[in-house]
């Protein structure tokens, strides 16, 4: 299943921004891209993506700017008094040596450090809601495109099962005649036979008669794709992700279609089982666009 989604918003200290996109896929792939230091969104995000859906590759992308800083500049007292006593040292030592400035000594290791303010756990604690909120927005709205495509795909199944139907109908029509076409060929076949072989035990030859004629009835395969899109259409018709069990029938309509064409006796039916095959494969193609 296709779709794109995009949900915004701003807190106290940062503008944020999630998308999604969704492309077709035969199980669930979830991929992820987020700022650094927001690696911990990554497994209940993943969680929500799961419980919305079962197929597809799905991409989430959050952006973050921060409005604020997000960490306080403090200078170390104890760290400067020690380099401080240390220069002095260095003046008595050389007289001639060039005084300390302030942008070298701030330059030095351990005279600035960087903290976070007593509030940043609780910070990050709200921003975390505040995008999790913003991600069930995001899959909202991923769903409810992802819904109006399958929708339309329904529809497109439906008129291919339609087709599949009607020319099972076709399909059957022609097994019907079959039976006296085999017959035919066969006495027209025996005719030639008799008249280079000679007599002909007639028992024996009801009986092959027989078995070919069994072998070319083609009747079970007729009622296995009617029932097999009697399911497809009950699959359609039901509210759960069905992508899996439709693929599944898919490769039944084909084996089926397969069998029909090989059973065939006559070129007219041939050409039904060719017409079924190519609208059953245009029927699994769109399988793999829905949930």
């Amino acid at each position: 299943m296709t779709g794109f989604a995009r949900a915004e918003g701003a807190t106290d200290t940062c503008t944020w921004g999630w998308e999604a996109k969704s492309v077709n896929g035969k199980g669930l792939d979830v991929r992820m891209r987020y700022p650094r230091g927001f690696d911990f969104l990554d497994t209940a995000a993943r969680d929500r993506v799961a419980k919305r859906f079962k197929r597809g590759n799905v991409s989430l992308n959050l952006d973050v700017n921060w409005t604020v800083p997000q960490s306080v500049v403090a200078v170390n007292e104890d760290v400067l008094a020690q380099i401080l006593q240390a220069a002095q040292k260095i003046q008595v030592a050389v007289p001639d040596a060039r005084p300390p400035s302030v942008d070298g000594l701030l330059a030095l290791r351990g005279v600035l450090e960087q903290s976070e303010d007593d509030s940043s756990d609780e910070r990050a604690r709200a921003l975390e809601t505040v995008l999790m909120e913003g991600l069930d927005q995001l899959l909202d709205q991923l769903t409810e495109g992802r819904d109006g495509e399958g929708e339309r795909m329904g529809g497109v199944l439906h008129d291919q099962l339609a087709v599949i139907e009607s020319l099972s109908e076709s399909a059957g029509e022609l097994a019907a005649l079959q039976p006296d076409a085999i017959r035919k060929r066969l006495v027209d076949q025996i005719s030639i036979l008799v008249e280079d072989v000679g007599g002909i035990d007639q028992d024996r030859l009801a009986q092959e008669a027989a078995i070919v004629m069994t072998k070319a009835d083609v009747r079970e395969e007729l009622d296995r794709l009617s029932a097999h899109i009697e399911a497809a259409r009950e699959l359609l018709a039901q509210d759960d992700p069905v992508g899996r069990r439709l693929d599944f029938l898919c490769q039944e309509f084909n084996r089926e279609a397969n069998t029909l064409c090989s059973k065939s006796f006559d070129t007219d039916l041939t050409r039904i089982g060719l017409e079924l095959k190519a609208v059953i494969e245009q029927f699994r193609e769109q399988v793999q666009n829905i949930e």
